[in-house]
């Protein structure tokens, strides 16, 4: 196996994360589109983040285009935080913070490394 930068293996996790995160959201199930309901977003709105979490998936997976990638990631874990701090939602909001967190990292490490 080749010896693959352990920040590469990061930003593929990310990546990992944001597929997946918009599967859930574009194949919505009836809780998460409850959800959505609860916090007053349109019927769309699921589907508007699911294509916003592929396409930050997609950035973040090229080395080239990972700060864009990390920039839209912040910002849709950002928005995810705010949605479940204005709704009184404390404990929800832990893990779009430690996403974001992780995807402020990632741009970091790409801007103190071009590589």
């Amino acid at each position: 196996m080749a010896n693959i930068p352990w920040r590469h293996i990061f930003a593929g996790a990310l990546a990992a994360f944001f597929l997946l995160g918009g599967i859930l959201n574009i194949f919505a199930s009836p809780e998460i589109r409850a959800d959505y309901d609860r916090w007053g977003y349109p019927n769309w709105f699921p589907y508007l983040t699911g294509i916003l979490e592929w396409s930050a998936a997609a950035l973040i997976a090229i080395p080239r285009t990972r700060l864009s990638g990390s920039l839209l990631g912040a910002g849709i874990m950002a928005a995810a935080a705010a949605t479940v701090l204005l709704h009184g939602e404390l404990g929800h909001a832990i893990p779009p913070l430690v996403i974001l967190a992780l995807v402020v990292l990632n741009g970091w490490l790409r801007t103190a490394v071009r590589n």
